[in-house]
């Protein structure tokens, strides 16, 4: 950088949330108010499709912008106590030495060995693009960003990379799905479809979608891996290396001690009943982090850390949460504004209506772009199919889209929530990576994209072949 210039720098990422926060309440006030009718089905509250009816605006003022914040704390309670438990808890276990020790072994395996190393990113990738497209994971992919990152350091990667192996993977899958229950299986049973339906097609998407990911953070590892300073992470990813002892080229295997593999057995195995229990029990953030804790407590009496120890290094590691937290709360005011301005709906006719006026193949697209305008302010995938399938999956209808092309667009526009702000697992997880958003965002962009033109791309034969339930 030459003389007398200075990089462009982003305000920090809470103020960048809270004026989105403002701009949503500035909205209440421009947008008219409106709502569709809403009825109970399967246990689930679902809108009418052509209920929608004006209603009173309900502006927003000193409390959408200052009490918003903190019901968005109460509203998402749950990923935050269990981005304190996980912090807590991992942290705990880094402690005992045992992790640091296993990560070292590895890279010391991959690193002497270059075609390991090559594989190491696609086969990860891909078995995590497997968990999202098969079983929805998401939230899920968050207690690994504390293995992979730390992973990716010593392999000579950057914070990056090690995020990009887990949580981008399982992204694709999740956007890519073929089995999800969470995103294919409730979208098509609200559109009336036979379930799991139409999985050919589906399953030739995931894996190009899948493919085009790896493609892009292989090319990126390996650019970093020649030179580790065209990282956006590299001042970051040096003190990283240093607090975990992973600085420098590993020349040697270390030897773990009993202790550190006690440990290790409590972490493979509280990671075995995690994933039994999301498969087996359907567990979900509670029962996650309640897994986590009990790893924590139970690492710590096999690391055999005293009783000051273990309190430290859990509050430790909940402290490195905190930036993560605020963030997650202040995201999920955005959607309490719009709901309480009465904007939500509005703004959700405002998009559906302008479909039937094109094209069947553009509308197809417009729906997808419209499901991605949603995304923003809507990130579960069942909470959208609640919202959004029973309108469109008729609007399909009648400009001439089939319903399968309909849930299929409702899909494919869950590429974009890696990038969004507002996402509490993509805060999440970056806040676990001690990752800011706007070097992830930036980082990201290019994928976004290659993903959008993709899945554009990929709604044209649906709606040439009118592609149907079979």
């Amino acid at each position: 950088m030459s003389p007398g210039k200075k990089s462009l720098r982003l305000p920090h990422t809470l103020l960048l949330i809270y004026v989105m926060v403002v701009l949503t309440v500035a909205l209440t006030w421009i947008v008219p108010g409106g709502e569709y009718q809403r009825v109970e089905k399967d246990g689930r509250t679902v809108p009418v499709a052509g209920s929608y009816h004006r209603v009173a605006s309900q502006p927003q003022g000193l409390g959408g912008l200052f009490v918003s914040p903190a019901r968005g704390f109460i509203d998402a309670a749950a990923i935050i106590a269990i981005l304190f438990i996980v912090g807590g808890s991992f942290n705990v276990i880094q402690q005992t030495g045992a992790v640091s020790g296993v990560i070292h072994n590895i890279a010391f395996a991959f690193g002497r060995n270059r075609a390991l190393r090559v594989l190491l990113i696609p086969v990860v990738m891909v078995l995590f693009s497997l968990g999202g497209g098969v079983w929805g994971m998401c939230e899920e992919t968050m207690p690994f960003i504390l293995i992979f990152v730390p992973l990716a350091l010593s392999l000579g990667y950057d914070t990056i990379v090690g995020v990009a192996m887990c949580f981008v993977g399982a992204a694709a899958g999740f956007a890519g799905a073929f089995f999800n229950p969470f995103t294919v299986g409730i979208a098509q049973g609200l559109a009336g479809l036979p379930l799991y339906s139409g999985l050919g097609y589906r399953l030739a998407v995931w894996a190009v979608g899948t493919a085009i990911a790896v493609a892009v953070v292989m090319r990126y590892a390996a650019r970093v891996h020649k030179d580790p300073r065209i990282s956006p992470t590299y001042e970051e990813d040096q003190e990283k290396r240093k607090k975990l002892s992973v600085n420098g080229p590993v020349l040697e295997r270390v030897a773990l001690t009993g202790a550190q593999k006690r440990v290790l057995a409590v972490f493979v195995a509280g990671f075995a009943v995690m994933v039994f229990g999301i498969l087996r029990y359907k567990w979900y953030i509670n029962e996650i982090a309640g897994v986590f804790l009990a790893m924590g407590v139970l690492a710590g009496l096999a690391g055999r850390l005293k009783g000051d120890e273990f309190g430290r290094a859990f509050v430790e590691g909940a402290k490195d949460m905190v930036n993560a937290a605020l963030i997650i709360g202040t995201a999920r005011a955005l959607l309490i504004v719009a709901q309480d301005g009465k904007i939500m709906d509005t703004l959700l006719a405002g998009m559906a209506g302008a479909i039937s006026q094109l094209h069947p193949v553009l509308s197809a697209q417009i729906m997808f772009l419209s499901q991605c305008v949603i995304n923003f302010f809507v990130h579960s995938g069942t909470a959208q199919a609640a919202l959004t399938i029973p309108i469109m999956a008729p609007l399909g209808d009648l400009v001439g889209i089939t319903r399968q092309t309909a849930v299929f667009a409702f899909q494919l526009a869950e590429y974009i929530n890696p990038i969004l702000p507002t996402s509490g697992v993509t805060m999440g997880v970056l806040g676990l990576a001690g990752l800011r958003w706007e070097k992830w965002a930036k980082w990201m962009a290019p994928l976004v994209i290659l993903w959008t033109l993709f899945a554009l791309l990929s709604l044209v034969p649906p709606v040439l072949m009118k592609w149907g339930p079979a």
